[in-house]
């Protein structure tokens, strides 16, 4: 993460739609900067998510791109790891998804895919910055765009095959799809497999997506899956690339969970790549715990999907995450995918015969405790003097029983706070110090 940029955050651009930075003459200007960097030959697919903005976004990104020499092929709904599929299968030079992924509706966001479907670097992201033309390409005509669902059609296939056909048969799952990008793929291939699907976030508007539903909302899948005695329920978030799963109880599991579950029963059988797991500084420092004593070990990266992918690249890894919920099985996808964790962990339930209640409990969380200040500005931390020094105190008093982390979110003016402590009590109040010499630095 060397570069410095300054459109790009953690995950492709985001903001307000109609903004001074997400509107159809950014996106067309994007694109054309995009394409220039990709060498302007070749194919672009182009997917998005169901907000109302991203027809508009979809369509002046399009145009950028074929200013800059690129065909488009517009892809139409999807989650974003189909887009990264579909770039890797079509051979296509570029792929990009127009989303905010778990943002609220008013927002919207662009991110962009490589040639092998793997999100682009720091770097590279700088390189398109630099590229960024002053004004959009001349004229508002829409691009000459091809448009197919091929690519929807190729993901739900390949997502069908990762669990035996009909293996689901008598299986009752409730299903979140956060009236998102996923509304259509991952029923599709549940059902196709044989399960019963109640589903929830499922009649996308426009207006609704991630509204008390999805991965950021799932008190509701919790409570349908006590009441319908499913075997378990799925939340995504609005793009698709997160999963977070309820147990057949209705209690929840987060990405930490999730891959514990696939590292230890993987470490088992001895199919744990490099008998590694790559987690973000995020992920509970149980995780470690829990792979070492299985035999394997955990390296910890960056907070962000790509750096996780980046990092298991490094180690020959191929199974990596965050705890909220980006799971990324490397032997099928180089980015997260909520559908594919899901299946990976149903495949693990069916392989042990065990709930979810049970195999949850190879992971013992430390007492973890978070909060979000907004900021007016991201000063350096070694610039807020009463905050790096409330961090020192609090990591001298936790010694190695315990851990702070403190750092910016890479996509809102939010500076985010972790700790980890022998008690709840204890991390809540570490959590309340850093906040209160936070604000005290703002003034």
């Amino acid at each position: 993460m060397s570069a410095t940029r300054k459109y790009f955050g953690t995950d492709g651009v985001r903001g307000p739609y109609g903004g001074p930075l997400i509107n159809e003459a950014f996106a067309a200007r994007l694109g054309a900067a995009a394409a220039r960097w990709a060498g302007g030959k070749g194919s672009v697919l182009i997917g998005r998510d169901t907000r109302m903005s991203g027809g508009p976004l979809a369509s002046a990104l399009a145009r950028g791109l074929a200013a800059g020499g690129l065909q488009p092929v517009l892809l139409g709904v999807l989650p974003t790891p189909a887009v990264s599929h579909a770039v890797r299968a079509a051979g296509a030079r570029l792929g990009a998804m127009v989303t905010a992924s778990h943002n609220p509706a008013a927002d919207n966001g662009i991110k962009f895919f490589g040639p092998g479907g793997e999100k682009l670097s720091d770097e590279s992201e700088a390189r398109i910055e630099s590229l960024l033309p002053g004004d959009p390409p001349q004229g508002n005509e829409p691009a000459a765009c091809v448009e197919s669902t091929v690519a929807t059609e190729d993901y739900v296939a390949m997502a069908g095959r990762l669990l035996a056909p009909g293996s689901l048969g008598g299986w009752r799952i409730v299903l979140d799809t956060a009236h998102g990008a996923a509304c259509l793929t991952s029923p599709a291939v549940l059902q196709a497999l044989g399960a019963e699907v109640i589903s929830l976030g499922s009649s996308p508007d426009g207006g609704n997506i991630n509204a008390g539903v999805g991965s950021e909302h799932p008190e509701l899948l919790a409570v349908r899956v006590r009441e319908s005695g499913a075997r378990l329920g799925i939340a995504h978030d609005g793009d698709g690339d997160r999963c977070v799963l309820c147990d057949e109880r209705g209690v929840l599991l987060d990405g930490d969970e999730i891959l514990a579950i696939l590292a230890t029963h993987a470490l088992a059988r001895g199919t744990l790549a490099a008998r590694t797991l790559v987690v973000t500084v995020q992920s509970n420092l149980g995780v470690d715990a829990a792979v070492r004593a299985a035999g394997g070990r955990v390296v910890r990266t960056a907070v962000g999907d790509r750096y996780v992918f980046e990092r298991m690249r490094e180690e020959g890894a191929t199974l990596g995450g965050e705890s909220s919920g980006h799971v990324i099985c490397a032997e099928i996808s180089p980015c997260g995918d909520g559908l594919v964790a899901a299946l990976r962990t149903i495949g693990v339930m069916q392989d042990t015969g065990r709930p979810l209640s049970e195999l949850r409990r190879v992971l013992r969380k430390l007492p973890q405790a978070t909060d979000a200040v907004a900021v007016r500005a991201k000063r350096p931390l070694s610039e807020m003097s009463c905050l790096a020094g409330e961090i020192r105190r609090l990591e001298d008093e936790l010694g190695e029983g315990g851990r702070v982390l403190v750092r910016y979110s890479g996509t809102e003016l939010k500076l985010r706070l972790l700790v980890e402590g022998p008690s709840e009590a204890a991390a809540r109040a570490g959590v309340e110090r850093l906040r209160a010499a936070a604000l005290a630095d703002q003034g």
